[in-house]
């Protein structure tokens, strides 16, 4: 009597082919899948710090606005025409006395060009930048403070209204930016460029 034998048939290599196809295309998409959700991510992590970063500066500019004396720079004529437009934008103001030397702390926030290799990599024109001198009766003594406040600046415009006199009655300033990291991410995952603009009105206390 002959015994039965079982074959066992293996996969084709056409068969195999096939499966491997199968799992790289679904690998692929997987992949595509984590990459636009970490871009996503990074996208929106970069724009959560930039705007707390934008908000904290203008804060920072209201604040020394607000308690600030010897607003410039000033209209050509502030009784007929008491509104200007710093171009470049800049404002200048005294914040005080300096406790060490007793001279006049005068503070200039103006806009300048990013290094070119930013502007070249893509990134924002401009930058906002903190200058703070000591001036006594015959000019600035010492060498000045110079910081930057703010990268990555798209656009800035300080609007000034003066009183028809030499007192500013109050400084609008209009700040857009975008960060470059932001562009980038936004790119690969398919978004939008993402951008910021801050718009803050602000009137110094009367010192009458």
């Amino acid at each position: 009597m002959k015994t039965a034998r079982t074959r066992r048939r293996g996969f084709s290599l056409v068969e195999v082919l096939v499966a491997l196809a199968i799992v790289s295309t679904l690998m692929v998409s997987v992949l595509g899948a984590l990459q636009a959700s970490f871009d996503g991510y990074k996208v929106a992590n970069e724009s959560a710090a930039s705007h707390v970063v934008a908000r904290m500066v203008t804060h920072r500019v209201s604040s020394m606005v607000r308690t600030g004396t010897d607003f410039g720079p000033f209209p050509a004529n502030a009784i007929r025409t008491p509104v200007l437009v710093p171009d470049p934008p800049r404002i200048e103001f005294a914040t005080g006395i300096d406790a060490a030397t007793g001279l006049t702390e005068v503070v200039k926030l103006e806009r300048r060009a990013a290094p070119t290799e930013v502007i070249d990599a893509g990134g924002a024109p401009f930058e906002l930048w903190y200058v703070r001198s000591l001036v006594g009766p015959s000019g600035v003594v010492g060498t000045p403070l110079e910081q930057p406040l703010l990268t990555d600046v798209q656009s800035l415009r300080f609007t000034m209204y003066y009183e028809p006199g030499p007192r500013l009655d109050r400084l609008t300033m209009d700040l857009i930016i975008r960060p470059p990291e932001m562009e980038d991410a936004a790119v690969a995952a398919g978004l939008d460029s993402p951008s910021f603009r801050f718009f803050t009105t602000v009137s110094p206390r009367r010192q009458d």
